[in-house]
């Protein structure tokens, strides 16, 4: 760690300022391309961690469908210091897990599924219209909880992704490409989240 890390890296620890305990992070196939990148995943996954969060989110979006199955082993494989899970829409196991990845499933096609199976439990009989409010769609999410900090690298959009999770949550977008994240660019958006006051919709 570079002195100007370092010194990054003290001041987020001694700022009363809460941080993040679930954090979102938005990456882009093409992000993946060199193995590199999966190297600065690892380094991330750590130091998200090692600065007090308690769950991270990665979503992956794809324009090549055919690349799905190669990604999900790749990242499956990742060296990652808590329980990894790659998950996809119809994933129930490990909806708990410390590390989460979501490959190819964008905001909307996200909440159109869990829409879809609401009105299929309606239709069997095993939930009433009456019944149904915002913790039953959530519990059809692929990722139910809502991130604290969403991390979008390399431009200013979400890339359809978090369209429920990410109403209250606060984003901070990087001009910095995936491949060129460091240490200080993750500590870069924690100060930034320590200097938002959270009103979450209010």
């Amino acid at each position: 760690m570079g002195l100007y890390d370092r010194y990054l890296a003290a001041r987020v620890r001694r700022d009363d300022a809460p941080l993040p305990g679930t954090i979102a992070l938005v990456i882009t196939e093409r992000d993946l391309l060199e193995q590199e990148a999966y190297r600065t995943l690892e380094r991330f996954l750590g130091l998200a961690f090692e600065m007090g969060a308690e769950r991270v989110m990665v979503y992956v979006s794809v324009l090549d469908e055919a690349a799905v199955p190669t990604l999900r082993r790749t990242l499956a494989d990742l060296d990652s210091p808590r329980e990894l899970a790659v998950r996809g829409p119809d994933d129930a196991e490990r909806a708990d897990a410390p590390v989460q990845v979501s490959i190819g499933l964008g905001g909307r096609a996200e909440f159109a599924n869990a829409v879809r199976n609401v009105a299929e439990a309606v239709d069997r009989g095993d939930l009433s219209s009456a019944d149904v409010d915002e913790d039953t769609i959530e519990d059809e999410l692929v990722f139910p909880t809502a991130p604290d900090l969403v991390i979008k690298t390399g431009a200013e959009r979400l890339s359809d992704f978090m369209i429920w999770q990410s109403v209250y949550s606060e984003l901070y977008f990087t001009d910095v490409n995936w491949r060129d994240f460091r240490e200080r660019d993750y500590l870069r958006a924690l100060r930034d989240y320590q200097d938002r006051q959270r009103r979450f919709g209010e």
